[in-house]
């Protein structure tokens, strides 16, 4: 578990710290010299009943706020250091009010330098706490009165800190690993070093991780936990891993370790931004932003409109980012002014790898779900999302859960399963409901075929192969169509001829029964009778009228037997017969005579040899109808 400091410049957090773990914070040559802290500083601390926790000390003056943001990303508990001299200042409010927007979920306030100060004045300055945690809608903190220099107060100090993280929730270990880096340096012997806090997930010795945004893929050498090697990091606690073929130069502060290919950047994100009203009113899409996320920190813009009227909850935008980030549902940031600098506000990421679209407006209760509810979050890509689908890959990623807790989430929200995406059960409905459309109009259309061909639909619904099969089968499963070989149609749906069909089919079947061994081709029947005979052919095959014997080509049942009959009374079975022989024999020429063969092989009948043929000994005449596959 991580503790980290935030309080106003000169309260005393280093010292605070020294006296609690013994170790001097202050690392840079700078920060002896001018007696203030710069950048992050670390020390182990050992509290009873919870073991060994990492502290994190942060600078507290002004210019320094982006390191202060770096510390306080991804801590347990928060310690607020307020001198009982000088009570709450500026940047205790600014370090509140990021904390708050980090959404840190306890705080313990240590009320410094009491031995300075009488009891009547100590009274003040606790009421003047109440007060400010009061204002800023917070619970009430334990307020423990201490001095780094006598220390009195340490041991309560100490306790209240115990308490705290005795009742915090445990991480998840079976989380995707990720840890933004703080710290990248270079030991002699060792290599690049990286340290942060892993926000999630565990590492091993050895494992293989990618850094962000390079994406460079290199092996942990080794893993340091409070100076001592342990074989693997866990959630929650401080990491000093040695990295093999990494040049410092390819890290820095801002980088992210993950052991998961998953994990990719992001410049466009969508998220819940909450903003100081007076910022609110004056934002543009030209204003510029400066995003503390994790430990990076790039300029952004928000690129959609921002509801003024927004309160607590907040409101959606979309922001673009000048530098891609690592970023998951869920995670929260904060947003500063460049000139002049101060923290204007902070958000919650909902969907990290947003599409340029109109956004949504979700009440003030939806937006509080999708800050707090990773099952709301999916709910919400999943309808934004559409006919598009979800992999289900990302979802531990882009909604912000744990692998495990993907299968469940998903029941909850109702999305169906594909291949390899979900689907909003909206996007279902409407690809449900252009099914019943398209084959209710090609019945109009095509009134005697047995169903829409498969392609048919497809190509109608202009949807992803997979939801298509998603829709039809949910569609079969209830009853609605039914899928016969290459043809969809509603259930219990069958042919119904008009009186009109019925003669046209007619006229067709005399014409082909009329041409004998050289029947008219399916476009000269088109050319004499119109556009409605293809329908009408297979009509009239499966009624069991015509055979097709060739795309184009169109036999009468009976002509056809007959001469099937003859080729097996004219051939003597095991001899060969070229194409010449066989007009010989059966009178009609080869226009009409190799389509007629070919039909033949398919059928069974005969056996190519060659370039010829030859009678097939147990052959019987089949000729299957259309029927027959339906």
């Amino acid at each position: 578990m991580i503790i980290g400091t935030a309080g106003h410049i000169d309260h005393g957090k280093t010292a605070l710290v020294k006296a609690l773990t013994g170790v001097d914070a202050d690392r840079l040559p700078e920060e002896k010299r001018r007696g203030i802290t710069i950048d992050l500083g670390f020390a182990p601390l050992s509290l009873e009943g919870v073991g060994t926790v990492g502290m994190v000390d942060v600078p507290g003056h002004e210019d320094f706020v982006r390191s202060m943001v770096v510390g306080a990303s991804g801590i347990d508990l928060a310690l607020l250091v307020i001198s009982a001299e000088e009570g709450v200042m500026p940047q205790t409010r600014e370090h509140l009010l990021i904390l708050q927007l980090l959404g840190i979920p306890r705080v313990v306030v240590a009320l410094t330098k009491s031995d300075l100060v009488d009891d009547e004045w100590l009274g003040l300055m606790r009421a003047e706490v109440v007060g400010l945690f009061e204002q800023s809608k917070l619970p009430i903190p334990r307020v423990v009165p201490c001095s780094s220099r006598t220390g009195a107060g340490l041991s309560e100090l100490r306790d209240a800190l115990s308490q705290s993280l005795a009742s915090s929730e445990q991480r998840a270990t079976d989380d995707v690993f990720r840890m933004p880096v703080d710290r990248a340096f270079t030991v002699k012997g060792t290599g690049t070093v990286v340290t942060g806090t892993v926000w999630s997930g565990e590492l091993r010795t050895d494992a293989s991780v990618f850094v962000l945004p390079s994406g460079k893929t290199v092996r942990v050498r080794r893993i340091q936990q409070h100076g001592k090697s342990i074989g693997i990091a866990r959630a929650g606690s401080r990491a000093a891993i040695a990295l093999a073929n990494l040049d410092v130069n390819e890290v820095s502060r801002g980088s992210v370790i993950v052991n998961d290919f998953r994990w990719r950047t992001t410049s466009l994100f969508e998220a819940v931004l909450r903003l100081d009203p007076a910022i609110a009113a004056t934002l543009t899409a030209r204003t510029r932003l400066r995003l503390h996320a994790g430990a990076a920190e790039v300029g952004a813009q928000v690129t959609s409109s921002y509801e003024q009227s927004a309160q607590a909850s907040g409101t959606l935008v979309r922001i673009a980012t000048d530098a891609p980030l690592a970023l998951r549902g869920g995670d929260r940031f904060v947003a500063r002014l460049p000139a002049p600098v101060r923290t204007v506000g902070g958000g919650v990421v909902i969907d990290p790898y947003a599409r340029r679209r109109p956004l949504s407006h979700p009440l003030s209760e939806e937006l509080e779900a999708l800050s707090r509810s990773s099952a709301s979050r999916l709910a919400y890509i999943l309808e934004e999302m559409a006919e598009r689908g979800v992999p289900a890959a990302d979802v531990p990623i882009r909604v912000g859960c744990t692998p495990s807790e993907v299968a469940e989430l998903v029941d909850r929200s109702g999305a169906y399963r594909g291949t390899h995406n979900l689907f909003a059960p909206v996007a279902v409905e409407l690809v449900m409901a252009s099914v019943r459309r398209i084959v209710a109009e090609y019945e109009i259309k095509s009134p005697l075929t047995l169903g829409v061909p498969a392609q048919t639909l497809r190509e109608g619904l202009r949807v992803d192969d997979e939801l298509a099969d998603i829709a039809i089968r949910e569609m079969e499963q209830a009853g609605e169509i039914e899928c016969r070989g290459p043809l969809i149609r509603r259930a219990g749906w069958s042919p119904s001829p008009s009186a009109r069909d019925v003669e046209a089919s007619n006229h067709l079947a005399h014409d082909i029964c009329a041409g004998e061994h050289e029947p008219p081709s399916v476009g000269e029947l088109v050319s004499r009778y119109g556009s409605s005979v293809p329908g009408l052919l297979r009509f009239l095959e499966r009624q069991g009228r015509v055979v097709q014997v060739e795309t184009d080509r169109y036999y009468d049942r009976n002509t056809l037997e007959a001469m099937i009959g003859r080729l097996k009374t004219e051939l003597v079975p095991g001899q060969v017969y070229v194409p010449a022989q066989l007009r010989d024999v059966l009178g009609f020429s080869r226009k009409y005579l190799i389509p007629f063969l070919e039909f033949c092989d398919r059928k069974g009948i005969t056996e190519r040899r060659g370039e010829g043929r030859v009678i097939r000994e147990a052959s019987g005449v089949l000729l299957d109808t259309f029927e027959a596959h339906s």
